[in-house]
């Protein structure tokens, strides 16, 4: 895991604040000046932040583990929609995202949401099924598509997820309020980009940076997902290791213990040797005590 810059968060743009009167009193520690009636957040705060935060993904992506994005606003949805292309094609199991808006009860109600994931793969199953439309009117037709779409652009990233993910990332703490409060209600850990106008003490993982600045969004989510990719990379690399142990096919890569088991299959020769050979003779012995016996 590359460790990222001061200078990097500086070009970036993830110093620039919320102006003054727009302050949470909270992220007071996070900052490091006001200069033209604008917070300046200190980028030590916030590379400090970052890294705790990659750590914990990355662990928790390792140890096979799940986590959801969450960026409805514009400049969130642009890099989130290329962090999408870039995982479906790589390590994107277990990540989920949202882009359009957040349900309610997406966390705190999810068997009642889930029915609408149902519905969402019911239409896309009778839009391919050319049978099917058959029975149906162009109107009817367009009318399944308009209501795919809606659903598509609500549940399109998180319609495969089956239980309440373990984390989620949210960019702007503050606007996703009501997806903090149902993480924090089921136990979900929060990884969240904090702008001075939130509230650093409600996200388990704070980063402290501009949540508005696209260069800002995309350099911090980036790094966030590259944390994840490379954890997701160890457990894929680990389960492997596992299938192949299961089926018996152990690899022994090192010198020194190829030798040893050499060693250990030399000294346990004559013992096999002995016991297949009374083995054979137990054998012969009872077959002949049959013969007699018919006799």
């Amino acid at each position: 895991m590359r460790t990222v810059t001061l200078e990097e968060l500086l070009e970036a743009g993830c110093h620039f604040g919320h102006q003054v009167f727009r302050q949470n009193p909270k992220m007071r520690d996070y900052i490091f000046e006001a200069r033209d009636n604008i917070h300046i957040i200190d980028l030590e705060k916030t590379k400090e932040g970052l890294e705790e935060a990659a750590n914990y993904v990355r662990n928790l992506a390792k140890n096979g583990g799940s986590m959801l994005m969450l960026g409805t606003k514009r400049q969130a949805q642009e890099v989130l929609v290329d962090a999408i292309n870039k995982f479906t094609d790589t390590s994107g199991d277990g990540i989920y995202w949202v882009m359009k808006r957040w349900i309610g009860g997406t966390f705190t109600n999810l068997p009642e949401v889930s029915k609408n994931f149902r519905k969402l793969k019911d239409l896309e199953r009778d839009l391919k099924d050319e049978n099917a439309k058959t029975q149906f009117t162009k109107r009817e037709i367009g009318e399944w598509e308009k209501d795919r779409e809606k659903l598509e652009g609500f549940y399109g990233g998180i319609v495969s997820m089956t239980k309440v993910p373990d984390a989620i990332f949210i960019i702007d703490t503050h606007l996703e309020n009501l997806a903090v409060r149902e993480a924090r209600a089921m136990g979900v850990k929060i990884v969240g980009i904090t702008d001075t106008n939130s509230d650093p003490t409600i996200i388990d993982y704070p980063i402290p940076a501009n949540d508005d600045a696209v260069g800002s969004i995309e350099l911090i989510a980036k790094y966030i997902l590259d944390a994840w990719m490379e954890g997701r990379k160890s457990f894929d690399k680990l389960r492997i290791e596992k299938a192949q142990d299961k089926s018996g096919e152990y690899k022994v890569d090192a010198p020194e213990i190829k030798e040893e088991m050499k060693e250990k299959l030399k000294e346990k020769e004559p013992i096999i040797e002995k016991k297949s050979v009374e083995k054979k003779e137990t054998k012969k012995r009872k077959i002949i005590k049959k013969k007699e016996e018919k006799k």
